[in-house]
């Protein structure tokens, strides 16, 4: 199953859908109930997705959970991992909220590698009402690990 997951890193072309990361991941698994299912998309040197929070994302009445916003963009990041080439994991993860996210309403989102130094990725990403109007915006860094970080044995 690792190996068949290592495989997802390598080039994709413009506008293709990305593979998921995991048929269980919470972000974009297509087999999670309780997931995000989302679809992503290469765009230029960056990845796009559109997205609708339901119900199942609600933290105040209309409005989506900012965890399940910030899971959603975390779950983007992951797949420009598959541009880079490489996998890694989340160091540090901040979301700024500008307007409230609301359920039913359709997001484009959208993220980039900013910088690459040595082991660390400094990513940049936006949410966008169907106005085109920002709704949130985000930046993260992760931190390139080998396939052998997923596969130890945690104490």
């Amino acid at each position: 199953m690792l190996a068949t997951w290592a495989e997802k890193f390598r080039p994709h072309r413009e506008g293709v859908d990305l593979p998921p990361h995991h048929e269980q991941c919470l972000g974009c698994g297509p087999d999670n109930p309780h997931g995000h299912h989302l679809q992503v998309r290469r765009h230029g040197d960056g990845v796009v997705a559109d997205h609708t929070f339901d119900n199942r994302h609600v933290g105040a009445p209309g409005i989506a959970h900012g965890g399940a916003v910030a899971t959603v963009i975390d779950d983007l990041y992951g797949f420009l991992l598959y541009l880079v080439g490489t996998p890694a994991v989340t160091r540090q993860l901040t979301v700024e909220y500008r307007t409230p996210v609301m359920i039913g309403v359709p997001y484009r989102l959208q993220a980039q590698v900013q910088r690459h130094e040595g082991r660390k990725l400094f990513l940049v990403a936006s949410i966008a009402g169907p106005d085109g109007s920002v709704v949130g915006t985000s930046t993260a860094v992760f931190v390139a690990v080998g396939i052998d970080h997923f596969t130890r044995e945690r104490q």
